[in-house]
Protein backbone atom coordinates (compact mmCIF):
# COMPACT_ATOMS: atom_id res chain seq x y z
CA UNK A 1 0.00 0.00 0.00
CA UNK A 2 1.34 3.42 -0.93
CA UNK A 3 1.49 6.17 1.31
CA UNK A 4 -1.38 8.56 1.58
CA UNK A 5 -1.32 11.92 -0.12
CA UNK A 6 -2.70 13.93 2.55
CA UNK A 7 -3.20 13.84 6.42
CA UNK A 8 -5.07 15.47 8.96
CA UNK A 9 -3.63 16.22 12.10
CA UNK A 10 -5.38 16.51 15.26
CA UNK A 11 -4.13 19.09 17.26
CA UNK A 12 -4.25 18.02 20.89
CA UNK A 13 -2.67 20.77 22.77
CA UNK A 14 -4.64 22.71 24.48
CA UNK A 15 -6.71 19.61 26.19
CA UNK A 16 -3.86 16.87 26.43
CA UNK A 17 -1.41 19.04 26.57
CA UNK A 18 -2.51 21.26 29.43
CA UNK A 19 -4.31 19.33 31.67
CA UNK A 20 -1.58 18.29 33.82
CA UNK A 21 0.05 21.86 34.20
CA UNK A 22 -0.20 22.61 37.92
CA UNK A 23 -0.16 26.07 37.17
CA UNK A 24 -3.67 27.79 36.03
CA UNK A 25 -3.52 28.73 32.84
CA UNK A 26 -5.94 31.93 32.16
CA UNK A 27 -9.12 31.31 30.07
CA UNK A 28 -8.11 34.25 27.93
CA UNK A 29 -4.57 32.44 27.53
CA UNK A 30 -6.37 29.21 25.96
CA UNK A 31 -8.83 30.67 23.57
CA UNK A 32 -5.97 32.73 22.67
CA UNK A 33 -4.03 29.54 22.13
CA UNK A 34 -6.46 27.96 19.69
CA UNK A 35 -6.61 30.92 17.74
CA UNK A 36 -3.46 30.83 16.65
CA UNK A 37 -3.12 27.04 15.88
CA UNK A 38 -6.37 27.64 13.94
CA UNK A 39 -4.55 30.26 12.23
CA UNK A 40 -1.43 27.52 11.01
CA UNK A 41 -4.41 25.57 9.56
CA UNK A 42 -5.45 23.14 11.52
CA UNK A 43 -8.72 22.04 11.13
CA UNK A 44 -9.43 19.76 13.92
CA UNK A 45 -8.15 21.09 17.90
CA UNK A 46 -9.18 19.22 20.45
CA UNK A 47 -10.30 22.32 22.35
CA UNK A 48 -10.97 21.43 26.29
CA UNK A 49 -12.61 18.02 28.56
CA UNK A 50 -15.98 18.43 30.45
CA UNK A 51 -14.76 16.56 33.21
CA UNK A 52 -14.86 17.26 37.21
CA UNK A 53 -12.85 19.84 38.35
CA UNK A 54 -12.42 17.96 40.79
CA UNK A 55 -10.24 15.39 38.60
CA UNK A 56 -9.20 17.91 36.30
CA UNK A 57 -8.83 21.81 37.75
CA UNK A 58 -7.19 23.12 34.23
CA UNK A 59 -10.12 22.18 32.68
CA UNK A 60 -12.77 23.89 35.02
CA UNK A 61 -13.26 26.54 32.62
CA UNK A 62 -14.02 24.17 29.45
CA UNK A 63 -17.63 25.89 29.20
CA UNK A 64 -15.62 29.41 29.17
CA UNK A 65 -13.45 28.09 26.53
CA UNK A 66 -15.33 26.69 24.02
CA UNK A 67 -17.96 29.83 23.74
CA UNK A 68 -14.93 31.80 22.93
CA UNK A 69 -13.99 30.21 20.45
CA UNK A 70 -14.71 31.49 16.51
CA UNK A 71 -16.55 28.91 15.00
CA UNK A 72 -15.66 29.51 11.43
CA UNK A 73 -13.44 28.58 9.05
CA UNK A 74 -14.21 24.86 8.80
CA UNK A 75 -12.31 24.30 12.17
CA UNK A 76 -13.60 21.84 14.62
CA UNK A 77 -13.17 22.01 18.30
CA UNK A 78 -14.38 18.47 19.36
CA UNK A 79 -13.80 18.50 23.38
CA UNK A 80 -13.55 15.34 25.89
CA UNK A 81 -16.78 14.03 27.76
CA UNK A 82 -16.77 11.43 29.90
CA UNK A 83 -20.15 10.38 30.43
CA UNK A 84 -23.95 11.83 29.49
CA UNK A 85 -23.69 14.38 32.04
CA UNK A 86 -20.56 15.41 30.53
CA UNK A 87 -22.00 15.30 26.70
CA UNK A 88 -25.33 17.60 27.94
CA UNK A 89 -22.49 20.50 29.27
CA UNK A 90 -20.64 20.01 26.83
CA UNK A 91 -23.32 20.72 24.00
CA UNK A 92 -25.08 23.67 25.86
CA UNK A 93 -21.68 25.18 25.44
CA UNK A 94 -21.67 24.93 21.95
CA UNK A 95 -19.94 21.67 21.20
CA UNK A 96 -20.67 19.88 17.52
CA UNK A 97 -17.98 17.15 18.36
CA UNK A 98 -17.23 15.22 21.19
CA UNK A 99 -14.56 12.36 22.22
CA UNK A 100 -15.36 9.60 24.61
CA UNK A 101 -12.27 7.16 25.76
CA UNK A 102 -11.92 3.80 26.82
CA UNK A 103 -8.47 1.62 27.30
CA UNK A 104 -7.28 -1.86 26.63
CA UNK A 105 -5.82 -2.59 29.46
CA UNK A 106 -8.53 -3.59 32.46
CA UNK A 107 -6.19 -2.44 34.94
CA UNK A 108 -5.75 0.99 33.35
CA UNK A 109 -9.12 1.07 33.05
CA UNK A 110 -9.65 1.22 36.50
CA UNK A 111 -7.23 3.18 37.70
CA UNK A 112 -8.40 6.07 35.09
CA UNK A 113 -12.04 5.84 35.26
CA UNK A 114 -12.76 3.51 38.27
CA UNK A 115 -14.77 0.79 35.95
CA UNK A 116 -13.66 -2.00 34.04
CA UNK A 117 -13.68 -1.86 29.95
CA UNK A 118 -17.09 -3.40 29.61
CA UNK A 119 -18.38 -0.63 32.22
CA UNK A 120 -16.91 2.11 30.54
CA UNK A 121 -18.15 1.00 27.08
CA UNK A 122 -22.04 0.75 28.69
CA UNK A 123 -21.19 4.40 30.29
CA UNK A 124 -21.06 5.38 26.41
CA UNK A 125 -24.21 3.68 25.35
CA UNK A 126 -26.67 6.56 26.38
CA UNK A 127 -23.66 9.59 25.12
CA UNK A 128 -24.49 8.17 21.44
CA UNK A 129 -27.66 8.23 22.04
CA UNK A 130 -27.81 11.74 22.79
CA UNK A 131 -25.30 12.42 20.18
CA UNK A 132 -27.30 11.05 16.90
CA UNK A 133 -30.44 12.96 18.21
CA UNK A 134 -28.33 16.51 18.64
CA UNK A 135 -26.82 15.50 15.47
CA UNK A 136 -23.06 15.76 17.16
CA UNK A 137 -20.40 13.75 15.81
CA UNK A 138 -18.24 11.37 18.69
CA UNK A 139 -15.03 10.54 18.47
CA UNK A 140 -13.29 7.71 20.22
CA UNK A 141 -9.78 7.21 22.14
CA UNK A 142 -8.36 3.72 23.15
CA UNK A 143 -5.98 4.14 25.57
CA UNK A 144 -2.90 1.86 26.60
CA UNK A 145 -3.10 0.05 22.71
CA UNK A 146 1.04 -0.87 22.53
CA UNK A 147 1.87 -1.05 26.57
CA UNK A 148 0.19 -0.23 29.66
CA UNK A 149 2.45 0.77 32.85
CA UNK A 150 0.58 -1.71 35.12
CA UNK A 151 0.15 -4.93 32.66
CA UNK A 152 2.59 -4.55 30.39
CA UNK A 153 2.37 -5.02 26.96
CA UNK A 154 -0.91 -5.70 25.30
CA UNK A 155 -2.50 -8.01 22.98
CA UNK A 156 -3.77 -6.23 19.73
CA UNK A 157 -6.76 -8.46 19.96
CA UNK A 158 -7.85 -6.84 22.86
CA UNK A 159 -6.85 -3.20 21.00
CA UNK A 160 -9.28 -4.34 17.99
CA UNK A 161 -11.71 -5.63 20.35
CA UNK A 162 -12.65 -2.16 22.22
CA UNK A 163 -11.59 0.07 18.95
CA UNK A 164 -14.30 -2.14 17.31
CA UNK A 165 -16.80 -1.45 19.70
CA UNK A 166 -16.36 1.90 19.22
CA UNK A 167 -16.94 2.27 16.17
CA UNK A 168 -19.79 0.06 15.65
CA UNK A 169 -21.65 1.72 18.78
CA UNK A 170 -21.32 5.51 17.02
CA UNK A 171 -17.65 6.49 16.74
CA UNK A 172 -17.03 8.25 13.54
CA UNK A 173 -13.34 7.61 14.27
CA UNK A 174 -11.15 5.69 16.39
CA UNK A 175 -7.77 6.73 17.75
CA UNK A 176 -5.53 4.36 18.67
CA UNK A 177 -3.61 5.87 21.45
CA UNK A 178 0.43 4.49 22.68
CA UNK A 179 -0.40 6.04 26.38
CA UNK A 180 2.98 5.19 27.61
CA UNK A 181 5.31 4.94 24.15
CA UNK A 182 6.70 1.97 24.53
CA UNK A 183 5.72 0.77 21.02
CA UNK A 184 7.80 0.42 18.45
CA UNK A 185 7.08 0.04 14.13
CA UNK A 186 6.77 -3.90 13.94
CA UNK A 187 4.49 -4.06 16.86
CA UNK A 188 2.90 -0.77 16.03
CA UNK A 189 2.29 -2.61 12.21
CA UNK A 190 0.91 -5.65 13.85
CA UNK A 191 -1.56 -3.59 15.62
CA UNK A 192 -2.82 -1.55 13.03
CA UNK A 193 -3.10 -4.69 10.70
CA UNK A 194 -5.25 -6.28 13.77
CA UNK A 195 -7.47 -3.50 14.28
CA UNK A 196 -7.99 -2.70 10.66
CA UNK A 197 -8.93 -6.72 10.40
CA UNK A 198 -12.05 -5.19 12.53
CA UNK A 199 -13.06 -1.51 11.17
CA UNK A 200 -12.24 0.48 8.43
CA UNK A 201 -8.16 1.45 8.35
CA UNK A 202 -9.45 4.87 7.20
CA UNK A 203 -11.56 5.40 10.74
CA UNK A 204 -8.19 4.63 12.52
CA UNK A 205 -6.07 7.79 14.29
CA UNK A 206 -2.98 6.96 15.67
CA UNK A 207 -2.26 8.74 18.66
CA UNK A 208 1.76 8.14 20.02
CA UNK A 209 3.91 9.11 22.93
CA UNK A 210 7.64 9.76 22.40
CA UNK A 211 8.40 8.07 25.96
CA UNK A 212 11.43 6.15 23.85
CA UNK A 213 11.66 8.60 21.02
CA UNK A 214 9.78 6.25 18.60
CA UNK A 215 6.82 8.52 18.08
CA UNK A 216 7.93 9.31 14.45
CA UNK A 217 9.22 6.22 13.46
CA UNK A 218 5.46 4.57 14.80
CA UNK A 219 3.66 7.28 12.55
CA UNK A 220 5.53 6.50 9.57
CA UNK A 221 4.51 2.35 10.03
CA UNK A 222 0.93 3.47 10.30
CA UNK A 223 1.54 5.46 7.70
CA UNK A 224 2.41 2.65 5.33
CA UNK A 225 -0.63 1.25 6.16
CA UNK A 226 -3.17 3.45 4.74
CA UNK A 227 -3.81 5.57 8.42
CA UNK A 228 -3.76 9.28 7.58
CA UNK A 229 -5.04 10.85 10.65
CA UNK A 230 -2.87 11.64 13.57
CA UNK A 231 -3.00 13.57 17.04
CA UNK A 232 -0.46 15.47 17.72
CA UNK A 233 0.55 18.00 20.62
CA UNK A 234 2.19 21.20 19.82
CA UNK A 235 5.66 21.66 21.54
CA UNK A 236 5.22 18.02 22.67
CA UNK A 237 3.15 18.84 25.49
CA UNK A 238 1.15 16.46 27.50
CA UNK A 239 1.49 13.37 29.56
CA UNK A 240 -0.85 11.03 31.34
CA UNK A 241 -2.09 11.54 34.94
CA UNK A 242 -2.23 8.07 35.30
CA UNK A 243 0.47 6.62 33.58
CA UNK A 244 3.96 7.65 35.44
CA UNK A 245 6.76 8.60 33.38
CA UNK A 246 5.20 8.87 30.06
CA UNK A 247 6.28 11.95 28.32
CA UNK A 248 4.29 13.92 26.13
CA UNK A 249 2.49 13.55 22.67
CA UNK A 250 4.69 13.51 19.38
CA UNK A 251 5.54 17.67 18.76
CA UNK A 252 3.02 18.44 16.19
CA UNK A 253 5.81 20.66 14.45
CA UNK A 254 7.79 18.10 14.50
CA UNK A 255 5.12 15.58 12.68
CA UNK A 256 4.45 18.84 10.04
CA UNK A 257 8.60 18.78 9.17
CA UNK A 258 8.36 15.11 8.10
CA UNK A 259 4.86 14.90 6.35
CA UNK A 260 6.13 18.09 4.42
CA UNK A 261 9.46 16.03 3.74
CA UNK A 262 7.67 13.49 2.24
CA UNK A 263 5.44 15.52 0.17
CA UNK A 264 2.36 14.56 1.98
CA UNK A 265 -0.05 17.37 2.23
CA UNK A 266 -1.80 18.67 5.81
CA UNK A 267 -2.77 22.38 4.78
CA UNK A 268 -0.83 23.56 8.19
CA UNK A 269 1.83 26.40 8.22
CA UNK A 270 4.89 25.18 9.52
CA UNK A 271 5.94 28.56 10.75
CA UNK A 272 2.85 29.57 12.09
CA UNK A 273 2.56 26.38 14.00
CA UNK A 274 5.72 26.76 15.75
CA UNK A 275 4.43 30.01 16.37
CA UNK A 276 1.86 28.86 18.53
CA UNK A 277 3.92 26.25 20.30
CA UNK A 278 6.01 29.62 21.40
CA UNK A 279 3.47 31.51 22.38
CA UNK A 280 2.19 28.95 24.73
CA UNK A 281 5.68 27.76 26.13
CA UNK A 282 6.43 31.24 26.85
CA UNK A 283 2.97 31.62 28.96
CA UNK A 284 4.03 28.26 30.92
CA UNK A 285 7.87 29.71 31.53
CA UNK A 286 9.34 26.05 29.78
CA UNK A 287 10.98 24.78 26.38
CA UNK A 288 9.61 23.38 23.75
CA UNK A 289 10.02 20.10 23.42
CA UNK A 290 9.88 20.14 19.54
CA UNK A 291 13.38 19.06 17.61
CA UNK A 292 12.25 21.35 14.79
CA UNK A 293 11.35 24.47 16.80
CA UNK A 294 14.64 24.06 18.84
CA UNK A 295 16.38 23.80 15.68
CA UNK A 296 15.00 26.73 13.79
CA UNK A 297 15.83 28.80 17.15
CA UNK A 298 18.99 27.83 17.03
CA UNK A 299 19.83 28.71 12.74
CA UNK A 300 18.01 31.95 13.43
Amino acid sequence: MGLPKRVRIVEVGPRDGLQNEAQTVPTETKIEFIRRLAASGLKTIEATAFVSPKWVPQMADHAEVLRGLPHEGGVSYPVLVPNLRGFEEAVAAGATEVAVFAAASETFSQRNINCSIAESLDRFVPVFAAARAANVQVRGYVSCVLGCPYEGEINPDKVADVAAALFERGCYEVSLGDTIGVGTPNRTIALIQTVAGRMPVDRLAGHFHDTYGQALANIYAALTLGVQIFDASVSGLGGCPYAPGATGNVATEDLLYMLIGMGIETGVDLDRLIAAGGFICEKLGRQTQSRVARARARSS
